[in-house]
């Protein structure tokens, strides 16, 4: 097939499969728009999922009429002039791609006024083409209205999925908006049905109440952090509210919404040991820096940016998230049947995504002096402290205990060592032996004498004195496992620590004496994280003074 120049309807056809993928991606671009005009108000309504229609009214700058026609160019923009402007872009769109794209692919109407405007100006496009042109009534601001969503490009249709489908990703999205726009009032209407409405007042956790409920409103740490280089503000959850998937992480740069594996690295890192493994935090975070430090040309929707200084960036982030944790409650969410009512809200679950929890804070991460009560279920330590019942998970209890010991002895190059009478034969396969050999003198600093004895087997002479106790196999098993991870945030100290801390720790359904819970209830008061195992798994619950007069119906 010869080389030939597409016409302009293919061209506008591929451009318009670039920036307009789902109905959603037209409100995206609607709403930045409205945004970008310095809109104070914004309502959005949908039928269909967004292909029957979809309606974008603000009450933003508007457009001139002798401006309108022009906006339905492609390239044609009031947000940038020359290659200048593209080195430090403020507003969310600039590429002039978004109303040519939308009229390409569907029947669009538009009632815009500026306010320098006596009467507002209509104009109807089909195939991209205007048909009809007037002037018409309106406050300030626009008003566009598209309606048969990918009549001019059928195929895209066949990819949607349901209407209900289509309707959650435009809902998530001008939830994005609201928490990124607080001073704005957004309201969303979907199929007749309203799924949100903001008040626009700046505050921050009202968007927050609107969309995940009030208790987790209340319960969010606020973050603000600040260096010569970037500004990060937000809030972010304490560790006992947490979600099985990373979609209530939000990230905004310059108040522009984007997906970002760095960042959402950063922030996790710095609730690393706090959180189960599989769980997740909230958090909602604008970070400002120049324009020159970020290219956000980089994705045709607009949708990731790359940073100028990764590693800046990434400190920055979680130092601002880690500040905020360490004001933050330690205290382990407990689960109260009794008290769950209809009125509670489904995103109040913490634990679990299925049940709601009832959070009781505590002030520090240190420990009350705790008094033993008893052993449940040769599992848990019951024990009596200041504020009520605690339950402590005694296999997790003396993994944090231990994980800090071991620690704190390699810090200090000073780990005690057990050497084996009779040293142990390890068989390891090809891939364990190259783990092994990259970590060799990693494992020695932890207390491991380990040297070739054969094809693929070494022998193991000292092992740390803190797992003479651990089966062995397993030890090494984990160590493999855990070094082998290319997922895992912490550290190979920390993994080698974890693993060890883990396979030497008392374990579930071990019966233990008064004294032994006691003593192990003392090293865990002096742990420097009490609340947590390595993993981030809970090492206590607590029922308070409070809650137990309730249950028993002791209170008013």
């Amino acid at each position: 097939m010869p080389i030939k120049v597409l016409t302009p309807q293919v061209v506008s056809k591929i451009a318009a499969g670039e920036v307009i993928e789902r109905p959603v991606s037209v409100v995206k671009e609607l709403v930045e728009n409205s945004l970008d005009a310095r809109a104070t108000e914004i309502n959005v309504e949908a039928h269909g999922g967004g292909i029957e229609l979809i309606k974008v009214t603000d009450n933003g700058t508007g457009i001139p009429a002798s401006e309108v026609e022009l906006a339905f160019h492609r390239y044609a923009t009031s947000k940038i002039a020359d290659l200048v402007d593209l080195e430090d872009i403020s507003s969310l769109g600039f590429r002039g791609e978004a109303l040519p794209s939308i009229a390409a692919v569907a029947e669009v109407e538009i009632l815009t006024r500026a306010p320098s405007q006596p009467i507002g100006s209509y104009i109807c496009l089909r195939k991209g083409d205007i048909v009809a042109r007037e002037s018409r009534a309106r406050q300030q601001g626009t008003t566009v209205v598209i309606r048969r969503l990918f009549r001019y490009l059928p195929a895209r249709l066949k990819f949607l999925k349901s209407a209900a489908t289509e309707n959650s990703h435009i809902s998530y999205l001008l939830n994005e908006y609201a928490l990124a726009f607080p001073e704005v009032r957004f309201s969303l209407a979907t199929d007749k049905r309203n799924n949100l409405f903001t008040r626009g007042d700046g505050n921050l956790r009202n968007v927050v109440s609107q969309i995940y409920g009030l208790e987790v409103a209340q319960r969010m740490l606020e973050v603000e952090e600040e260096n010569a280089f970037a500004r990060v503000n937000g809030l972010v959850s304490p560790p006992s509210i947490n979600r099985t998937n990373r979609s209530y992480i939000s990230f905004f740069v310059n108040r522009r919404w984007i997906r970002s594996p760095l960042l959402t690295k950063a922030a996790e890192q710095a609730y690393h040991g706090l959180l189960m493994e599989g769980r997740h935090p909230l958090v909602i975070l604008n970070l400002s820096l120049p324009g020159r430090e970020i290219d956000i040309n980089v994705h045709p929707t607009k949708a990731q940016v790359k940073f100028h200084h990764e590693q800046v960036v990434f400190a920055t982030v979680e130092k601002a998230v880690g500040g905020a944790l360490g004001k933050a409650s330690m205290a382990k969410p407990i689960a109260m049947p009794a008290m769950i009512g209809h009125y509670q809200q489904r995103s109040l679950s913490m634990v679990s995504d299925k049940e709601p929890t009832f959070v009781t804070p505590l002030p520090t991460l240190i420990l009350p002096i705790l008094h033993v009560i008893g052993q449940l279920l040769n599992t848990y330590i019951v024990a009596e402290g200041p504020e009520g019942l605690y339950l402590i998970d005694q296999h997790a209890a003396h993994e944090r205990i231990l994980y800090e010991r071991i620690l704190a002895q390699w810090s200090t190059q000073e780990v005690e060592v057990q050497g084996l009478l009779e040293p142990i034969t390890m068989d390891v396969n090809p891939r364990e032996e190259e783990i092994l050999k990259t970590n060799k003198d990693m494992l020695a600093q932890f207390g491991f004498d380990i040297e070739p004895f054969g094809d693929r087997s070494y022998l193991i002479r000292t092992i740390p004195a803190l797992a003479t106790s651990a089966n062995l196999d397993e030890v090494m098993s984990t160590l493999f496992s855990n070094l082998d991870s290319k997922e895992d945030v912490a550290s190979w100290e920390e993994k080698i620590a974890q693993s060890l801390a883990c396979h030497s720790a008392i374990r579930a359904g071990q019966q233990l004496s008064n004294d032994e819970m006691r003593e192990l209830i003392r090293q865990l008061e002096q742990a420097n994280q009490p609340r947590t195992c390595p993993h981030g798994r809970p090492t206590m619950i607590q029922l308070t003074s409070h809650q137990l007069e309730r249950e028993f119906g002791r209170t008013g």
